[in-house]
């Protein structure tokens, strides 16, 4: 105890010098005593938060200070650090530059809350932001604003968002269960070379309302006889359509039939 209130009191009066060797202090409460030093800079407290077994109480202590938040780089490290309190967090993704909040969503280790967070913090921007930035995110924003940029269905976006990597099927289904998704984003996941060959993509195109008709017939042969059976059922889709799935479904049934043989 007496060697640590010795480093504490150290703490508070060190040089600039004295400070780099005290980041990495095991005990929290010469780290706290670190934070009271007027020497303390920016640099410093960067170095500090590159530590990833810093107390959550440490982190909350530094995010609650206004003259550490004046510096965006201060800001950034607590919002990127696992153990920064939700509420902090929460705080702090406010003001994170959009490819920062695209960054942390993307970064192994960050808390699946924290996550969650950013992507709120994305899709809350989404609609003021300009297009550049719209097909930035579209490359790599992850897969909930991707769908949220699918939907939204500007013609230089769709393309570059259906090749999205962190895209993925589930975000494709939601946006095809909108009645209203924009017939142009229906045809271009309809001819995807990688969407239009998952089977559930198929059958929720076969029941949207904008798809191609020539696209829809191309899909039949492949779905099961059970799906095509839900999908005839009265009000699933047009009737003209349904009319193309009856047919498609005798046709199965018929084949199923063994052949009679003739008598000799």
């Amino acid at each position: 105890m007496e060697d640590v209130a010795k480093e504490r009191a150290r703490a508070l009066t060190a040089s600039v010098e004295e400070i780099a060797l005290l980041l990495h202090h095991p005990s929290t409460e010469v780290l706290r005593a670190l934070l009271e030093n007027p020497a303390l800079d920016e640099p410093h407290l960067c170095l500090l938060l590159e530590r990833k077994n810093l107390p959550s109480e440490l982190l909350e202590e530094i995010a609650q200070r206004r003259a550490f938040l004046k510096s965006y780089r201060v800001k950034r490290a607590l919002a990127f650090h696992p153990h920064t309190p939700r509420l902090a967090s929460m705080r702090l993704l406010r003001d994170l530059y959009l490819m920062d909040l695209v960054q942390l969503t993307l970064q192994p280790g960050i808390p699946v809350e924290s996550k969650r967070l950013a992507e709120e913090q994305l899709l809350t921007r989404l609609a003021q932001l300009p297009l550049g930035q719209k097909i930035t995110l579209a490359r790599r924003g992850p897969a909930r604003v991707a769908g949220a940029l699918l939907a939204e269905g500007h013609a230089q976006v769709v393309g570059i968002v259906l090749d999205n990597p962190n895209m993925n099927e589930a975000q494709i289904l939601r946006a095809l269960s909108r009645v209203r998704l924009p017939p142009a984003v229906v045809a271009a996941i309809g001819r995807h070379r990688k969407w239009s060959l998952s089977y559930n993509v198929r059958v929720a195109l076969v029941r949207h309302p904008a798809s191609v008709l020539a696209t829809v017939l191309s899909f039949l042969p492949q779905l099961t006889v059970n799906d095509l059976k839900d999908l005839a059922a009265p009000g699933i889709v047009s009737e003209n359509l349904r009319k193309y799935l009856q047919a498609e479904v005798a046709r199965r049934l018929h084949n199923r039939q063994p052949k009679k043989t003739g008598s000799s």
